[in-house]
């Protein structure tokens, strides 16, 4: 095992926490007066960015977008707030969950969205380089950084990547179901 460098010291969530707030403009809506998807799905991309980059103390791209939900409009003039966080760090990507909010009058927030985004970290010609281990501490990022592992399992299931039955994490969430049904 070779030695841990400061850049490649594991981080915690927390160190990775990035947060922009946007107050939306006529022009980022649609003729609803809702904000466009498009434009929130950018201010997501660029908050998540800035995430993963101060985990991997590299420069990042955008692997894949892998969910978003829109729950609730946003609406012209509101305030809104974007927060991200790695959620899991494997060998060269990193998930970054996000989280949107509309800043309420009186100093409330809404949780209206939230999204999930991978980044690789790349070296000076792009080609993917390792980054550091994630180190979960709260209930929320421990349960976020589990089910980062049973996502991407999927998602190499259905890329090809990755026989079904090696698919540890998934299995063992199955077998939770099922137990679960037979009690019922």
């Amino acid at each position: 095992m070779r030695p841990k460098t400061d850049a490649m010291k594991p981080r915690t969530a927390k160190e990775t926490f990035a947060q922009t707030s946007k107050i939306v403009l006529p022009n980022d809506t649609n003729v609803l007066g809702n904000l466009m998807g498009g434009q929130l799905l950018s201010w997501m991309d660029i908050t998540a960015g800035i995430s993963a980059q101060r985990h991997s103390q590299r420069v990042v791209v955008t692997a894949s977008v892998n969910n978003v939900s829109f729950n609730q409009p946003i609406k012209l003039g509101d305030v809104v707030t974007i927060e991200a966080k790695v959620s899991r760090a494997f060998t060269s990507s990193m998930e970054v969950f996000l989280d949107v909010y509309v800043d309420m009058v009186g100093g409330k927030r809404k949780k209206c969205n939230e999204a999930i985004y991978t980044f690789v970290a790349v070296d000076q010609n792009g080609s993917a380089i390792e980054v550091p281990e994630l180190l979960p501490e709260t209930d929320l990022e421990k349960e976020r950084y589990a089910a980062a592992l049973r996502r991407r399992q999927l998602s190499l299931i259905l890329a090809g990547r990755m026989k079904p039955e090696d698919a540890t994490e998934l299995a063992a969430l199955f077998k939770k179901v099922e137990a679960a049904a037979e009690k019922k």
